[in-house]
């Protein structure tokens, strides 16, 4: 499965927690669903971390390998 693919799913599924949490009618099923919505953000954080640093290590090799005409 594709990192996009997996930052996708990560998305909707942190969307529908959301939802799910504000639809929550007592404290325990918000406690649920806040807890399932810090999970999934940390998850999604990571992912962006990396993406983040592929995405600078691919500017420097850009740098390296430009040749100017």
């Amino acid at each position: 499965m594709g990192v996009d693919k997996v930052m996708d799913g990560l998305i909707k599924e942190l969307e529908s927690a959301i939802k799910a949490m504000s639809k929550a009618k007592n404290l325990d099923e918000k406690e649920v669903c806040s807890r399932i919505v810090k999970n999934l953000s940390e998850s999604l954080g990571v992912f962006l971390d990396v993406a983040n640093e592929m995405m600078m290590y691919d500017d420097q090799d850009q740098e390296e390998d430009d040749i100017p005409f």
